[in-house]
């Protein structure tokens, strides 16, 4: 089944990737020879039973008890085979084994956190040990919309919802860089909504850990603090740093940059207007871009760390 595999599908690189596929090979297989099989006999019955002219006595069929019972028998076996195997492999991909390591996932427009049982937290990549089931806690931001975390690789979809909690979880088989995708339409934002899980060594996993949760942001210098935060707050989902227009402005040159609202106004994106659109981002909306982003301020960033998105974004020029 790995040609068809590799033919129709990504690779499978979670422990229950392969049986997926396996169900979805079944079904291709038999749906394509019912309707080879039914095609050829529309074809054949229809030219051994034309009539030949006016005057054919040929008989018309009316029905046939055993056919009838074959063609309604059969497909109710096959279903019935469908649903015991789909069943099967649900509810494995529902239930997780009791060592998974948790990881509580949150979405938001536009972007994802990954936070860890020791506290680090990582925005738009997910890392991960290999051949270790990961289980994920998953929910969208209140007032947020819906989300769907999708893993192509993995045979991994779950939607997430805000202020309720889905579950699910994956193995995967080896180390590597596998991209996911947001696929439920969330807003302007929702093509650029993806990301990486990483799957690493349980070594080098447990290395990247330790280093993240050493971290002393209090030492670092605000720029550098800037650059952190603007990964970790997921800023990256909506505001490049290249020059691209994404759902909002980007942050290469803004700073000192003329901004036009909405409102008719105008003003220079200085120091005190660079610090005001991050804590009340609705006050005043550019001119192109849509009135959706969120407040980062209190529980979300503290005071030195919005000083540092300010200074951050003072050296794109």
């Amino acid at each position: 089944m790995e040609y068809l595999t590799n033919f129709f599908l990504p690779s499978a690189e979670s422990t229950y990737a392969t049986q997926v596929d396996a169900l979805f090979h079944f079904i291709n297989i038999v749906s394509l020879i019912l309707l080879v099989g039914i095609t050829f006999a529309i074809v054949y019955f229809s030219i051994k039973y034309r009539r030949k002219s006016q005057e054919d006595t040929t008989p018309v069929i009316t029905h046939n008890t055993t056919l009838e019972v074959t063609w309604t028998v059969i497909p109710l076996i096959l279903i019935l085979i469908v649903f015991g195997w789909g069943f099967k492999d649900f509810v494995e991909m529902r239930t997780p084994p009791g060592d998974a390591y948790e990881v509580h996932v949150t979405a938001y427009s536009f972007g994802w956190d990954f936070e860890y049982p020791n506290g680090v937290v990582s925005a738009n990549t997910l890392y991960v040990p290999e051949q270790t089931p990961i289980r994920l806690l998953m929910r969208a931001r209140e007032n947020d919309v819906l989300h769907s975390f999708f893993v192509p690789q993995f045979r991994l979809k779950q939607d997430l919802i805000p202020n309720r909690v889905t579950t699910a979880w994956f193995e995967a088989k080896r180390t590597g860089e596998f991209v996911y995708f947001c696929t439920e339409y969330c807003g302007a934002g929702h093509s650029i909504m993806n990301g990486l899980v990483k799957v690493l060594s349980q070594e080098d996993f447990d290395a990247w850990l330790e280093e993240e949760a050493g971290r002393d942001l209090d030492a670092l210098p605000l720029a550098e603090l800037g650059r952190i935060t603007f990964t970790s707050a997921g800023c990256a989902g909506c505001h490049s740093l290249d020059g691209s227009s994404r759902v909002g402005p980007t942050f290469q040159g803004l700073y000192m940059a003329e901004r036009q609202f909405t409102d008719g106004t105008s003003r220079i994106a200085d120091e005190e207007y660079l610090l005001e659109s991050i804590i009340y981002p609705q006050r005043q909306i550019n001119v192109g871009y849509p009135n959706n982003m969120p407040t980062f301020y209190g529980d979300t960033l503290s005071e030195r760390e919005l000083a540092g998105l300010v200074e951050f974004i003072k050296e794109l020029q």
